[in-house]
């Protein structure tokens, strides 16, 4: 009788525990932004739209680095590329300390940019790395299993953020404009001084596993030969050639933007839906949100087994809509769970519209196509600051209606968009 493939095999287990821990460690960098954005908006005084830019910058190194980061890998190996990424994570986070001392914003955003920058290596590294550590039939289960590590670390996140950072005063019970400027100051020195803690003890576990990386043997994985520079080429022009593609990096730069949009304003939208919520208590909601995602995650990846991929998506695209079409024109708490659900509606969409708009490449083609969709996660570094700007100029609620407008692209994805040129009701190329 045939049995199906194993997960994984005996020699590969611990080093699978080990690649699937970082998948757990880099949401505590990328979830960590949705707590700071409150609360260097209020140590510095800033507008949405510039407490908007700490995602700018954050996907911004993601969007700059993902090729840099595949080109080291494939020159110096898994290994030591993870403990490269680890590295500059150290440092990214480290430079968190001199930029409370000095509470220049723009320092905190470079700082913001190095740790996204070897964040960056780890996501190339990691997720090929998981699927090579056992029976090529089962890698979609060993990378699944590993992803839901990171939406562990996420909830953990708004946890950590509300306890060792949104500790200072809450912006309910402070009115900066009675201060005088020596008041002023010295709350502003205390609010820029509170990351201080946090972020040291974060760099000092990214230079921790860089240690266990780097005292560990983990198997190496032969690459194929890299492709003739004119079949590179080919490859690149031909790529547009496959519109469900193209049309896949789109819904995928929208999603991203959504879902790191709606993160980023949860706790600010709490305290302006319900006036006078402490800024701790509106962090629950910020975990609330994330709790939803991580659930969403473990349903969908048990339902897919009866429902096919581009029907879910649909569903969720459309519950995406109805909960932020409740929250912007909701109000009270009834707006508030809306943007909490919509953690929810985001958990599938990242892998589903991933594995739609590779179907039917092969070789050169699906290697180049599944960079450009990694490139694709800069729509988190630019729709959250166009809401944060629209809410400068409006309210955050209305804010909300940039999500909407990115789910209504992702459901014409799900109906239409994903079909292959030649497939059954297909879009041309």
């Amino acid at each position: 009788m045939n049995q199906r493939p194993g997960f994984t095999e005996r020699r590969y287990v611990l080093p699978l525990i080990l690649v699937t821990s970082l998948f757990l460690l880099w949401a505590l960098g990328v979830n960590l932004n949705d707590i700071l954005i409150p609360h260097l908006k209020r140590a510095f005084g800033l507008t949405d739209f510039e407490s908007s830019l700490i995602q700018t910058a954050f996907f911004g190194g993601y969007f700059t680095m993902a090729l840099p980061a595949g080109w080291w890998m494939r020159r110096v190996g898994y290994r030591r590329g993870i403990i490269t990424g680890l590295l500059v994570c150290a440092v990214g986070a480290f430079l968190f300390i001199p930029a409370s001392y000095l509470r220049l914003y723009p320092f905190f955003l470079l700082a913001l940019f190095v740790m996204a920058s070897g964040q960056c290596f780890l996501e190339v590294g990691a997720n090929p790395y998981v699927t090579t550590l056992g029976p090529e039939e089962t890698a979609p289960w060993r990378l699944n299993a590993a992803q839901s590590a990171n939406s562990v670390g996420a909830v953990i996140t708004p946890i950590i953020g509300a306890a060792f950072i949104l500790t200072g005063a809450d912006s309910a019970g402070t009115n900066t404009a009675a201060m005088s400027p020596a008041q002023l100051d010295a709350f502003r020195a205390m609010e820029a001084g509170m990351v201080r803690g946090p972020y040291l003890v974060i760099a000092g576990i990214f230079l921790f596993m860089a240690f266990l990386f780097w005292r560990s043997h983990l198997p190496e994985v032969a690459e194929a030969p890299a492709a003739e520079p004119s079949a590179a080429v080919a490859s690149r022009a031909s790529i547009l050639s496959h519109g469900h593609l193209v049309r896949g990096v789109v819904a995928q730069f929208f999603y991203v933007g959504a879902q790191v949009g709606a993160a980023s304003f949860v706790i600010r939208f709490v305290e302006h839906t319900v006036p006078g919520t402490p800024d701790r208590l509106a962090a629950r909601f910020l975990m609330y949100h994330l709790i939803g995602f991580m659930v969403g995650r473990f349903f969908s990846a048990g339902i897919l087994k009866y429902i096919r991929a581009p029907n879910l998506l649909a569903v969720f695209a459309v519950g995406g809509i109805a909960a932020g079409a409740a929250a912007v024109g909701g109000s009270g708490m009834l707006a508030v769970w809306m943007v909490v659900l919509l953690g929810f509606f985001n958990s599938m969409m990242f892998p589903t519209i991933f594995a739609l708009s590779l179907e039917g490449l092969g070789g050169a083609d699906r290697k180049f196509g599944a960079s450009l969709l990694v490139m694709s996660i800069v729509g988190g570094a630019v729709l959250p600051a166009i809401m944060g700007l629209l809410s400068d100029r409006t309210s955050i609620q209305t804010a909300f209606l940039v999500p909407i407008a990115c789910y209504a692209y992702v459901l014409y994805f799900a109906l239409l968009g994903h079909r292959p040129a030649g497939g059954p009701g297909a879009l041309p190329a």
